[in-house]
Parts: structure tokens; C-alpha cells; sequence
């Protein structure tokens, strides 16, 4: 699977065969095929793993509330992520951005963000917010963008002082 992101994210996801990350693990391509069906099936463990990752340190004791804890620590965690997993970034912006390939996450995605912006509203709302929706929305437009400058530009962009300045600005 890392060798799978990595080229995906380097190359492209349909440019990458089966065959090519085969070679690149050193592993055959039947050992592969005993994992994964096929390469839409590896991209889709990718994917969801990486998503896993990200939003398990989001409402950490599961309670459905988001506290302001928990939510400096998911925006921490989020950007801590952002600056460890590049590879993964870098493939989940190309993938959101190609329609074809977004049709095919784009209900899994779905299904993880939709709680995650429940708690945010409900975050907003117990923080006087006029309108939590938008907040929400926002927080998410914000991190979406700090990736994406990020991971186009890593060496002259301040990602901690960034991290500083949304903490500040929500809290």
C-alpha cells in the first residue's frame, strides 16, 4: 500500500499499473491480487485508511460532542498529519479534483465527513456561533486550503504558525 501511494501521488493513479507497483515493491503481482481485487479496490484501502487516520483523533472519547479540547487537538493532529503523510495529501487533493475518480470515494467520503460537520455545528452553535453551518463549512475550506498550499509549496509555508493562528482565531 505505500508503495501504491506513493507512485499514485507521483504519478497518477491511472498511469500507475498493478504491474509498476509490483515492481517497485519487489513483490509479485499475484501477491497483490491476494490482497486487493484490483487497482480501484488498493486505491480505495488507501484512501480509507488514510481518512481513518486522520479523523481518529477527532472527538477522541466518542461521545458525539466536540469539545474545545478536542477540537484544538483535531485541528493539531489534522495539520500534524498533513506534514507527516504528504504522500497521502498529495493524492487525496488529486483525487477530489478528478471527477471520475471523486465519483468513487465521493459516498465514503461522504459517510466520514457528514458526523464530523454535525459536531462542528454543534461545536459552533455551543460556542454563540450566528451561523454554525457556515463555520463549519469554513474550518473545513481552511484546512482543505492549508493542504493544499502546503503540500504544493512545503518549504515556504508556515505550517505551525498557521496551526497557531486557527487555534487563536476558533478557541
Amino acid at each position: 500500500m505505500n508503495t501504491a501511494l506513493k507512485l499514485f501521488a507521483e504519478e497518477g493513479y491511472y498511469i500507475t499499473s498493478i504491474d509498476k507497483i509490483a515492481k517497485a515493491a519487489n513483490i509479485s503481482k499475484g501477491l497483490i491480487y491476494n490482497y486487493f481485487q484490483n487497482k480501484e479496490d488498493l486505491l480505495s484501502e488507501i484512501f480509507h485508511f488514510g481518512l481513518d487516520e486522520i479523523f481518529k483523533s477527532f472527538d477522541q472519547n466518542h461521545d458525539g460532542i466536540l469539545t474545545k479540547d478536542e477540537f484544538i487537538l483535531f485541528i493539531e493532529n489534522s495539520l500534524d498529519k498533513l506534514e507527516n503523510s504528504r504522500d497521502f495529501w498529495k493524492l487525496y487533493f488529486i483525487l477530489i479534483m478528478k471527477p471520475m475518480i471523486y465519483k468513487m470515494f465521493e459516498k465514503s467520503l461522504n459517510e466520514y465527513l457528514s458526523p464530523i460537520m454535525q459536531m462542528l455545528e454543534n461545536y459552533f452553535t455551543n460556542q454563540g456561533s450566528e451561523n454554525p453551518e457556515a463555520e463549519a463549512k469554513l474550518i473545513g475550506a481552511i484546512l482543505d486550503g492549508v493542504g493544499m498550499h502546503y503540500i504544493l509549496n512545503p518549504e515556504n509555508f508556515k505550517i505551525k504558525e498557521v496551526k497557531e493562528i486557527i487555534i487563536k482565531k476558533y478557541i
